[in-house]
């Protein structure tokens, strides 16, 4: 409780400052995100999964995007900059992507293929005068069989995979096209590619629903209404984006009018914002809050008794009444009655007297009880309330037997740390990691974890898990082009996984936001992401 009192402590002597610098206007959304500085803007967003949300949809467009306007039914991909896409039928290794005409990125230039060539280039050909390393990272983990694309005509381009995927359309919601056109611009100003590319992230060209008007590092980002959008246009004159990473320090800014919109509120706050008049919103959604076990050598995480025990030790029943019931409790990666759930032989629910028994049977006593070090961080895109939520965890697990200590670590570094892997320097020895992941997809949701093939650099097996039974199951989902065939194919996957006992699955949230009742249209979707085009300030 110290660090979430030192941190809350330190933000909100900021505030001020901040409200002194956030100008109000007619139809002008300020929003508090949870990251500690702005999302790069130069096209592939860091922060994970709020940087899409905050600087990668609003600013740039993707070939294929997310439905964001319902709150009714889950989210589906649908065309965003490519209007109809197929995979060959003689070669499964190529997808053809038919491109919508008439659309324009921020500088005015137009978008054709050759913009999808170029931004492919710009994180996959090191040869390739604009090659970002920095831009590696963040993209090429989220869509690790892409591997080039050929322009065939104006209006259409062909994608090339390293191996027959079914999945790509859906990872391409992450690759977004920045204009060739502005980086050129600015490349004849600049002496190499890094400094083009920090000029860019400066003034970014996109073909999105709002251009970027200022950016402070660390402070703001402003954006203003792109009114050559290709689509229904945002109802909204300007957007304030600014970091506050702590959560009370977010609801204390909602609170005083210094922002209009919050991302997580500190639950115990919620009941005084609702009296106060905030508009509390949230939704089912798939993101699953977990531990990520290390499977190397010497952790003790890889015995499967072990991580069935913390499975079955925690009180997600208690932890969703530390959040103001703004949670709901995960019997896997995805709930039952999902495509995707299977018929897992392992049931997970709070029963420590079978998780002792368990420890035990692995060799931990209280003679010999087990200690695990988890790499966290104290605030976070999709991280909830990570402090209090990971020390509601250390104590609960006492009761089993289980001594947790924590490595806490800003957002963005455990992010990055991430794709390096247990074994790296990076985790300090750490037994598991703490980061909340999306579930909307299947490559998200399971292939980057448990395909051996996916162990860093490559993507996210954090704990280099090993099984070719696994990597048997997802070869058989990505070769099945026709939805039922691959449901059933995730559905085994997954059911798998659930016996396995490969995440510690501890909550799948809800994504609770607060706002001032002056914002309306705002639509919730079952979804990581949002679709800013939509509210506006009465």
């Amino acid at each position: 409780m110290r660090m979430k009192r030192f941190l809350m402590t330190a933000c909100l002597a900021a505030l001020p400052m901040l409200g002194a610098t956030v100008a109000q206007a007619q139809g002008t959304l300020r929003i508090g995100m949870t990251a500690a500085d702005i999302p790069l803007t130069h096209g592939q967003p860091d922060q994970g999964f709020e940087g899409n949300r905050f600087t990668g949809i609003p600013l740039f467009d993707s070939l294929t995007m997310w439905d964001l306007s319902s709150a009714d039914k889950p989210s589906v991909v649908i065309p965003g900059l490519a209007t109809e896409w197929a995979v060959d039928a003689n070669d499964k290794t190529r997808w053809v992507f038919r491109l919508r005409r008439g659309v324009k990125f921020h500088d005015g230039s137009d978008f054709t293929a050759d913009a999808v060539v170029w931004n492919v280039r710009k994180i996959l050909d090191r040869e390739a005068p604009h090659y970002d390393p920095r831009q590696v990272g963040i993209t090429a983990t989220r869509m690790p069989t892409l591997r080039r694309a050929e322009k065939i005509d104006d209006y259409t381009v062909a994608l090339f995979t390293a191996e027959p995927d079914s999945l790509l359309p859906i990872n391409l919601t992450n690759l977004f096209m920045a204009s060739p056109t502005q980086w050129e611009r600015l490349r004849a100003a600049n002496a190499n590619a890094e400094a083009t590319w920090n000029a860019f992230a400066r003034e970014p060209s996109g073909t999105g629903p709002f251009r970027m008007t200022r950016f402070v590092p660390r402070e703001r980002a402003e954006y203003a209404r792109f009114d050559g959008y290709w689509s229904d246009k945002a109802k909204l004159d300007r957007i304030v984006i600014l970091p506050i990473p702590e959560a009370n320090a977010r609801t204390a800014a909602l609170l005083s009018n210094q922002v209009d919109w919050i991302e997580a509120p500190a639950p115990d706050a919620i009941p005084q914002l609702r009296q106060r008049g905030m508009v509390i919103t949230s939704n089912a959604q798939p993101h699953v809050w977990p531990w990520q076990p290390c499977f190397a050598e010497g952790s003790p995480l890889r015995d499967v008794r072990v991580r069935r025990a913390i499975n079955l030790g925690i009180d997600r029943e208690g932890l969703r009444t530390l959040l103001g019931g703004m949670m709901s409790i995960p019997v896997g990666t995805v709930p039952r009655g999902h495509p995707w759930f299977g018929n897992p032989s392992f049931n997970i629910r709070t029963d420590k007297a079978e998780a002792r028994r368990l420890l035990a049977e692995a060799g931990y006593t209280a003679q010999r009880p087990l200690t695990l070090k988890v790499q966290i961080s104290a605030s976070g895109s999709g991280q909830m309330q990570p402090l209090p939520m990971n020390e509601f965890l250390q104590q609960d697990l006492k009761q089993i037997g289980v001594n947790v200590e924590f490595d806490v670590v800003e957002w963005n570094t455990l992010f990055a740390n991430w794709r390096q892997g247990c074994t790296h320097a990076s985790a300090r020895g750490a037994h598991a990691t703490n980061v909340s992941f999306a579930a909307m997809d299947p490559f998200f949701a399971m292939v980057r974890f448990w395909d051996s093939k996916m162990a860093p650099p490559v993507s996210n097996n954090w704990g280099f898990f090993n099984d070719p039974r696994f990597d048997a199951m997802i070869a058989e989902a990505r070769n099945a082009f026709e939805p039922a065939a691959r449901d059933a194919a995730l559905a085994r996957l997954h059911a798998a996984g659930v016996d396995e006992a490969l995440f510690i699955w501890i909550a799948h949230d809800v994504s609770p936001r607060a706002m001032s009742p002056r914002v309306r249209g705002y639509v919730q979707p079952q979804s990581w992401f949002v679709d800013l085009r939509l509210p506006f300030i009465q």
